[in-house]
């Protein structure tokens, strides 16, 4: 699959100044079609359309390191949020949440990173900035019953006012919670007073929404809630299943039978799906990253009845799926499919898992993982730098439904990892795995 950006777009304004030279820094295959920027004043439906295509296309490259990692791409990105939102640089109060609801506002320019506001945070909260690593923000939509559905984990290079002021809701909101998935992290956090707050907090309000399944402990937690003995609680937790994980809106997967109503949680290397029996009987299926060949994202509009596509139709739905290929047995490869408006962020948290996984098997820290400014300019730490994205790998899918391309509105950002699902699946929309492993039928 090959990759460009538009001529009209690297000609005109510094975006396309910086698109042009990121073009020849990275060649034309490397980096995914941008947006197009029009000349004239955006409508107001424009600017929400380029929106929806920059939130798109920075959640599809989040998935490319090297291009994460370029300073120059990244200012790339922020100058286009700020000229589709026509955000001027001031300064801002942001308001951030914590895990209980806790409020902490912070001021920013409406020009500063994730990181930037990431510090602010972590200065308001006082919190060692060799912890600042450990944790991330991230954008929820917070329900009516007070819940927080996740929409992403904010990328290194958003800016998150503008990101949360361009949705134009009250209920977005953007929530700081660890970002690391081995609780065997917990130790380093928990040795600093503010560490152990957060991470305190975090497990409460987890235990108190479901997210960690509880069984018998109840009474045991509440003592030790009421004696505010946070450690012991946390010890405690850490034995319960669920801990740490971070929980998805129900959905659809084809596993154990199609269409089977599914909530699936992330954490701990897996994936875990929780199905509902008919008798109510409470069930629930792991999948180990270890143990994922590779998987992809695919967005699509299923076609009518018919099965064929008319141009005066409406818009159909788009829907985005998560199949990744799972190792059943020693010999039986099977592709599992969830169909979810998260499936992205599903699949972040897939490529968060195997980076933790493999710094952890080169004798890395995620302590070290922490971008830092250098002469003004954001690096990498030699740990995360080593951290490299998995082949892409061929996919031997050839079971997919017929789909249809998205409307021109999605297919104007054809993105890498986001690809319309076919029976000849292209290598570029496939992410490999370096931390698959081969098992025998004892170890299932």
């Amino acid at each position: 699959m090959h990759f460009s950006i538009p001529e009209t777009e690297s000609r005109s304004g510094d975006s396309g100044g910086s698109a042009y030279v990121l073009r020849k820094e990275y060649g034309a295959n490397v980096l995914p079609a941008f947006p197009p920027k029009k000349l004239f004043s955006l409508t107001p439906a424009e600017v929400e359309q380029r929106r929806e295509q920059l939130e798109k296309y920075m959640q599809a490259v989040r998935q490319d390191p090297l291009l994460g990692s370029s300073e120059t791409f990244n200012s790339f990105l922020r100058r286009a949020q700020q000229e589709t939102q026509q955000v001027p640089t001031e300064e801002v109060s942001l308001e951030v949440l914590l895990s209980n609801g806790q409020k902490v506002l912070v001021n920013v320019l409406t020009s500063d990173q994730t990181e930037d506001v990431l510090e602010a945070v972590a200065a308001k909260l006082d919190l060692p900035d060799d912890l600042i690593g450990y944790f991330s923000l991230f954008l929820v939509r917070e329900k009516e019953d007070g819940a927080f559905s996740f929409v992403r984990k904010l990328q290194e290079f958003e800016l998150p006012y503008v990101s949360v002021t361009s949705l134009r809701s009250q209920e977005y909101k953007i929530v700081l919670r660890k970002s690391y998935w081995d609780s065997a992290y917990d130790d380093d956090v928990m040795e600093n007073r503010v560490g152990l707050n957060l991470l305190y907090a975090q497990t409460v309000s987890d235990i108190e929404r479901g997210w960690i399944l509880v069984t018998k402990q109840h009474r045991q937690l509440k003592s030790l809630q009421e004696k505010v003995s946070k450690k012991e609680f946390l010890r405690l937790a850490q034995t319960l299943r669920h801990y740490g994980y971070l929980r998805f809106d129900a959905c659809v997967a084809d596993f154990p039978e199609k269409d089977c109503p599914v909530v699936v949680s992330a954490g701990n290397s897996e994936l875990s799906l929780q199905l509902r029996l008919p008798g109510q009987q409470l069930r629930e299926g792991s999948f180990r990253v270890t143990r994922m060949r590779c998987w992809r994202v695919t967005s699509s509009v299923p076609l009518p009845s018919g099965g064929t596509s008319s141009p005066g139709r409406g818009r159909g739905e788009v829907r985005l799926e998560l199949a990744f290929e799972y190792l059943m047995s020693k010999d039986r490869l099977q592709w599992v499919t969830i169909t979810s408006p998260q499936a992205i962020m599903m699949s972040i948290c897939l490529q968060s898992m195997v980076d933790e996984l493999m710094v952890k098997k080169s004798g890395g820290s995620i302590r070290k993982m922490l971008r830092r400014r250098v002469g003004g300019t954001l690096r990498r730490s030699d740990s995360q730098q080593a951290v490299k994205s998995p082949p892409l790998l061929e996919s031997p899918d050839a079971s997919r439904d017929t789909m249809v391309k998205l409307s021109s509105k999605l297919s104007a950002v054809s993105l890498r990892g986001i690809g319309t699902p076919s029976t000849d699946a292209s290598a570029s929309d496939v992410h490999g795995n370096f931390a698959f492993e081969g098992i025998g039928d004892e170890d299932l």
